[in-house]
């Protein structure tokens, strides 16, 4: 399954799953100071892409390490991809991570890692970067463009969730996970396809 730089930027959007995260977020933050919530977004927001973007330049490197195919990543992260959208379809609003009552700013767990660089999106980065890696400034231009706008989401997360509402936002996120699921199992297929078929 190749991809176009629309159509990877699209995958990303997907799977960082920014309006997913806004509960997550707003639970987080609730002890941080107002006045600092952008900047302590737009730093996890940075952290979470210079891990994202390290796995993209390293994964050639890291399935020659493992002795992995590319074949496997593609049904291992179809895998992953599909489990991931199923907890956005069947999600019953519970926050999976909590403010644990303490006034302290969260650093790296839980905003930057996992809730934006996730197994899913460490795993999506990855395959783009295996499967057409002459194409590789495309995908770091994809990433970029994707975790700037889970920037903005996040940033806005107050505002957005009053203006639409909390059930527009798990709306959304219901439909994101669909079109998530039919990605999934493309990936999936097409990593079964290239398996038995291609060698």
């Amino acid at each position: 399954m190749d991809h176009t730089f629309v159509s990877a930027l699209i995958l990303l959007l997907l799977v960082l799953d920014p309006f997913g995260s806004l509960p997550i977020f707003i639970s987080v933050m609730r002890n941080v100071a107002p006045e600092r919530r952008a900047r302590v977004a737009l730093r996890e927001t940075a952290i979470a892409f210079g891990v994202l973007l390290g796995f993209m330049l390293a994964g050639q490197a890291f399935l020659s390490l493992m002795h992995l195919s590319e074949r496997s990543l593609e049904v291992a992260g179809g895998v992953i991809l599909l489990v991931i959208a199923m907890k956005m379809i069947f999600a019953t609003g519970g926050e999976l991570y909590a403010g644990d009552g303490k006034p302290r700013e969260p650093l790296i767990f839980p905003l930057a890692v996992p809730l934006l660089a996730g197994p899913s999106a460490m795993a999506t980065v990855l395959l783009l970067a295996s499967r057409q890696p002459e194409r590789l400034m495309h995908w770091v231009a994809a990433l970029t463009v994707a975790m700037a706008v889970s920037a903005v989401v996040l940033i806005a997360a107050d505002r957005i969730r009053k203006w639409i509402g909390s059930s527009m936002v798990s709306a959304v996120e219901k439909l994101m996970g669909l079109v998530l699921t039919a990605i999934a199992v493309e990936m999936i297929l097409a990593g079964l396809k290239r398996y038995f078929f291609e060698g």
